[in-house]
């Protein structure tokens, strides 16, 4: 007895360890990738505060460019993730960045609204499969029980993003008249030749399998693959589903949970591509003071979003957290359009609500899908949510450029989406509680312990053809 009790400690020390070595080998880099990502296809938000007169943009045709990034995205979404399945992670997510850096950097050379349009669907075509390639990425390097705290951590990449770039975003438009360019041609530069280096340290840091980490022992290694491999075996298991690329497609949860991030992800870009103008909007400010007062709802949503998903996994709790954080973005859109006139103060504060909800909804949000589906299905299952559900990324920044065309303020827009934020909070709360199994048990940690031994305790040959993708 008092040997079985070693063994089980042994075992734990074991996964913690190697759950260390992993976050601190991958995290710091998605992280700063995904950071990277949320600029370039966020940062037309600054340039448009002087591009458009440049170019002679209203505030429709702004709308449908920085929109349409997510026509492209949701098009190559799903063939991106095939290519990921069929090349590797590592090799993909490098190829991701080559692309969208390229065409984040020709942003630059935008003359009119025909090429806003054009180069601005490329970019989400480029980009298309990075976010849905992480995620899955991530389910093949963490437990369940671990997930959400990870995906928190990856999600707080967008509101750091969102509070250093608007201000680094505001100096950058300063740079009029250096080498006969203007300043929104070099925030498209400056901020789009970063992610084709890191493509290269992408090459250099990450792995694809557990399996093939040399950079862990070969106990680690056999631990966590094993674990990871137990994990989804037990998903398959549970599941009536089929696992194949394909079903993930056809599965209707899939097809569900793209409607439910649709409002999500409306309220994330409206909000995030329409932030800058309305703030500036607020007081007559100049582009400068925008871009110190516009990270105020970053900040609070990132130290927020942390929280967040800590509680979240220390509950083992998914669908209150995710439809609990689009009801507070709700409310603060609501109160925010209400207030945007007589007290900008608090409709700041308001604003500062809606980033908390949209960015902290993500994390428990993701796990959702995450653990319903297994196997090749979750690739093409989460690529599919990612890709429908983002097109909401181009219905709302349009809608709202539209409704401030048709009424002079931002006002009707804000109100557009607190009503999409409401809807989907709404159906994640009751479509969530029928397909998810309910709180992840942080479990007794003996429980958790017992299964980590018995993923510990497969054959290596079991190891070795469960963990071979290209296998029967």
């Amino acid at each position: 007895m008092a040997e079985s009790a070693r063994d089980v400690d042994s075992i734990g020390q074991l996964g913690e360890r190697t759950l260390r070595k992993v976050k601190w080998r991958m995290l710091p880099l998605i992280v700063f990738l995904y950071f990277l990502a949320y600029l370039d296809r966020t940062n037309v938000g600054f340039a448009k505060l002087e591009m458009s007169q440049d170019i002679g943009l209203s505030e429709t045709a702004y709308g449908l460019g920085a929109g349409i990034f997510f026509i492209g995205y949701a098009i190559f979404e799903i063939p991106s993730n095939a290519g990921m399945v069929r090349f590797g992670a590592r090799k993909w997510i490098a190829r991701i960045l080559v692309t969208w850096g390229f065409f984040a950097t020709i942003m630059a050379v935008v003359q009119n609204e025909t090429t806003f349009y054009i180069i601005r669907f490329l970019l989400g075509a480029a980009e298309a499969g990075f976010f849905p390639a992480i995620i899955l990425y991530l389910t093949l390097w963490f437990p369940a029980r671990q997930r959400v705290t990870v995906l928190g951590l990856f999600v707080l990449a967008l509101p750091i993003s969102s509070a250093l770039g608007a201000p680094f975003s505001a100096l950058l438009l300063k740079l009029d008249g250096i080498l006969g360019l203007v300043g929104w041609q070099w925030l498209y530069i400056v901020q789009g030749v970063p992610p084709m280096l890191m493509a290269v340290v992408a090459l250099k840091v990450l792995t694809d399998y557990p399996r093939d980490a040399k950079w862990l022992t070969a106990e680690e290694r056999t631990w966590l693959q094993n674990t990871m491999d137990a994990e989804d075996a037990a998903k398959a298991e549970a599941s009536a589903h089929k696992h194949s690329f394909m079903a993930g497609l056809k599965d209707p949860r899939a097809l569900v949970f793209s409607v439910l991030y649709f409002g999500l992800a409306a309220g994330i870009y409206g909000l995030a591509l329409w932030l800058p103008s309305i703030v500036k909007a607020m007081g007559d400010l100049s582009t400068t003071a925008t871009g110190f007062i516009v990270p105020i709802p970053y900040v609070c949503s990132g130290i927020f979003v942390y929280y967040w998903s800590r509680r979240s996994d220390r509950t083992g709790e998914r669908v209150g957290h995710a439809s609990g954080a689009m009801l507070l973005a709700s409310v603060g859109m609501f109160a925010s359009a209400l207030l945007l006139e007589t007290s900008p103060v608090l409709a700041l504060i308001g604003l500062c609500l809606a980033a908390m909800g949209v960015f902290a909804a993500m994390c428990p949000f993701w796990e959702l899908p995450a653990a319903a589906l297994a196997g090749a299905a979750a690739a093409s299952g989460i690529a599919l949510i990612n890709s429908l559900g983002n097109l909401g990324g181009f219905v709302a920044p349009y809608a709202v450029g539209v409704l401030k065309d048709m009424t002079g303020d931002s006002k009707a827009g804000l109100l557009l989406l607190a009503a999409v934020l409401f809807l989907s909070a709404a159906g994640t709360f009751l479509y969530g509680r029928r397909v998810h199994p309910g709180p992840v048990p942080a479990g007794s940690p003996d429980d958790v312990l017992a299964k980590e031994t018995a993923a510990f305790d497969l054959p290596s040959e079991e190891l070795r053809h469960r963990g071979d993708p290209e296998g029967p």
